[in-house]
């Protein structure tokens, strides 16, 4: 038998409407802030992600599905979307037909990473990018969004974590003080430390070694060094978040390990889905735009992983929707009647009802059962004495109420209900 890949999931049908129910609440969310969807192929050339992300990164260095297609052209399997997202805006010159373009995406990504409970091999993204504007207001919508998100399905175990990054310059300076930091530490580190050490320093803060989180907590901070412009961009979007009673904390350790972040960063982790926490996390990339051959534009943005979330949901035990039932089940007591049935069951989908028939012959009494197991709000009864007069029976399954009805008044069927 062949099987799924190993990190790979099938979405069933008994549970895809959970899926739906969170997309479709992501879609009316991004309605009221006016966000555009937006879609990407699922592969891009693959110095989109090497410059996008960077090649020190473990997504680039590890964790791509890359391959060469019959062109010889390097392409990869999309492992996030911020680049796909600005690789569109730039080609498109989404920036001259309008300032400021708002845009969310609803998408699968791919990381050939080991998998585990909330992380797959092929996951779902929910993500968000406002593209043309530096105001603080766009830092703290982001949160705000995902917040309300979250908040919305009934998760409570939430926890908004918050920093900036300042600008590059800032950053910079920093690096060489936290080097100087780490080297009486140096041969302390992990292995992965000690890479990143030289070409991503900021991304030790992310390590889960313990020797390395015992170093890192007495570790000099960025916030220590920022500039007065980047501390009053970080206040305003604190200052919004507090009018509006959103709850955060500030976590001076938070990184974005790339160099166009700025600013702003932030995660969203739940204390219901076990080490791999992070619900969604974003943050400003005023940068990433120009390094990807655009004109200089700033940008903001989040991403939040869709079975994190709905493993978050089914642990606090929240989001409790059913699949939904259909309105009309029809029995046939004969099975010469089938043409006819069909053909009463097309009228009724015409008048947007919910209708099923049986297809295997069964018996009446197996129909019925069926009926019972698709949650049927009313079986209609089509055959014996009653067909013959032209009536059929209409049963209330909730509590067994029948009414006799003529084949006519099948058209107006939803005022019997």
């Amino acid at each position: 038998m062949i099987k799924a890949i190993t990190g790979t999931k099938d979405i069933l049908p008994d549970e895809i409407h959970k899926w739906l129910f969170f997309e479709n609440l992501v879609r009316e969310k991004m309605s009221f802030y006016n966000y555009q969807e937006i879609r990407t192929p699922i592969f891009e050339e693959t110095t989109l992600f090497s410059r996008g992300i960077g090649e020190a990164t473990d997504i680039v260095s590890k964790e791509m599905y890359t391959f060469n297609d019959r062109s010889e052209v390097s392409v990869t399997l999309k492992p996030e979307m911020t680049a796909s997202v600005v690789r569109a805006f730039i080609e498109h010159s989404l920036g001259k037909k309008q300032a400021l373009n708002k845009l969310f995406y609803i998408s699968p990504m791919f990381r050939q990473e080991r998998p585990q409970a909330g992380r797959l091999r092929q996951f779902h993204q929910v993500g968000v990018e406002a593209i043309g504007s530096t105001n603080p207001a766009l830092d703290a919508e982001m949160i705000i969004i995902a917040y309300e998100i979250l908040d919305q399905l009934g998760l409570k175990k939430l926890s908004i974590k918050i920093n900036s990054l300042g600008i590059p310059e800032s950053r910079e300076k920093y690096k060489l003080i936290l080097s100087d930091y780490l080297k009486k530490y140096y041969e302390q580190l992990s292995d992965d430390s000690k890479k990143r050490f030289t070409t991503n320093i900021l991304r030790i803060f992310d390590s889960k070694d313990e020797k390395d989180i015992q170093i890192m907590k007495d570790a000099p901070l960025l916030i220590e060094q920022l500039d007065e412009n980047s501390l009053s961009h970080f206040e305003q979007v604190r200052s919004i978040l507090t009018n509006l009673r959103i709850p955060y904390e500030i976590e001076p350790r938070l990184v974005r390990g790339l160099d166009y972040y700025t600013h702003t960063t932030f995660e969203i982790v739940s204390g219901s889905i076990g080490s791999q926490s992070a619900l969604c996390g974003g943050g400003r990339y005023d940068l990433l735009i120009e390094q990807l051959g655009g004109v200089p534009t700033p940008g903001v943005g989040f991403a939040a992983g869709i079975e994190r979330i709905l493993l978050a949901c089914e642990n606090e035990e929240v989001m409790d929707i059913q699949p939904n039932k259909i309105d009309i089940y029809i029995i046939r007591l004969e099975k010469e009647l089938l043409p006819k049935v069909y053909e009463l069951s097309n009228q009724l989908r015409i008048q947007q009802i919910t209708t099923e028939i049986d297809y295997l012959d069964r018996s009446v009494k197996a129909q019925m059962r069926e009926a019972n197991r698709l949650g049927a709000k009313y079986v209609v009864i089509i055959g014996g004495d009653e067909f013959k007069n032209n009536n059929f029976i209409l049963k209330n399954m909730s509590n067994s109420e029948e009414k006799l009805l003529n084949i006519a008044q099948l058209t107006d069927i939803k005022s019997f209900f």
